[in-house]
């Protein structure tokens, strides 16, 4: 394990299914720098994708270490499966040929490569979970973005990724079906917003969570509503925030 000094910078990558967003952060979650974005790449293979997204960062300040937080199932650093980056285009149909590409695929160590920097990769609703949460109980992450990412953390502890967006929610269908992004655009915000209540209260019923943070892109579209105490929205800048805790949870 390394003992990183106070002074250490991470290189902090968001990648969403809309965007890929990335800046630099001190040990105290904060940007040292302007956050920059681009349009996530549609199609995105495995093979490459690396380079794209260190092409995207190469101007932003040096940095010691990088994290890098991605849309689907990663288990030390490899994606067992990603919704998102497995279609052609944006929200369009999954293709079998990026399916079989990407699964079990070790985007950690070509990550690592071309960055030329040490390199967590971890589900990006993980990152973002770590730099809301309090440490105390069992809490709850819940992003609205492209799909819906989950996280769980005991006392302060990141526990294995449960991709429970995929889980049954109602009409036969997973809660990313429902709540998703296409699921927004195609019934509008009203609609959608009620169905997002009912999918947080819906998560608590198996989960019994001390408490639940909403972020993601489209988090913003409940501003302002009462969401109850035990629930809480965040900013959509914990994704790249969360980037530098992401290693001290990991190491604990």
């Amino acid at each position: 394990m390394i003992n990183w000094p106070a002074d250490t910078l991470t290189l902090a990558i968001d990648i969403g299914g809309s965007g890929i967003k990335a800046s630099v952060i001190n040990k105290d979650g904060e940007m040292v720098c302007e956050r920059i974005r681009m349009e996530t790449p549609y199609p995105s293979h495995p093979e490459g994708f690396s380079k794209v997204v260190a092409d995207f960062v190469k101007n932003l300040p040096p940095a010691q270490r990088a994290s890098v937080g991605f849309p689907g199932l990663v288990r030390n650093g490899i994606v067992v499966m990603v919704p998102s980056l497995s279609r052609l285009v944006k929200d369009g149909p999954k293709d079998p040929e990026l399916v079989t590409a990407w699964e079990n695929f070790d985007l950690q160590t070509p990550m690592t490569k071309a960055l030329g920097i040490p390199t967590k990769v971890a589900n990006d609703a993980d990152i973002q979970g770590a730099a809301v949460i309090k440490g105390e109980g069992l809490e709850f992450v819940m992003t609205l973005g492209t799909g819906v990412g989950t996280a769980l953390f005991q006392n302060g502890i990141l526990l294995p990724h449960l991709e429970l967006g995929h889980a049954p929610f109602r009409q036969s269908e997973e809660f990313e079906e429902q709540i998703g992004n296409a699921a927004r655009e195609r019934i509008g915000v009203e609609r959608w917003t009620k169905r997002v209540i009912k999918a947080i209260a819906k998560y608590n019923q198996f989960l019994y969570y001390d408490h639940c943070f909403v972020g993601g892109g489209n988090a913003k579209h409940i501003k302002g509503l009462d969401l109850g105490p035990k629930v809480t929205r965040v900013s959509n800048r914990a994704g790249l925030v969360g980037g530098a805790r992401i290693w001290d949870l990991e190491a604990s």
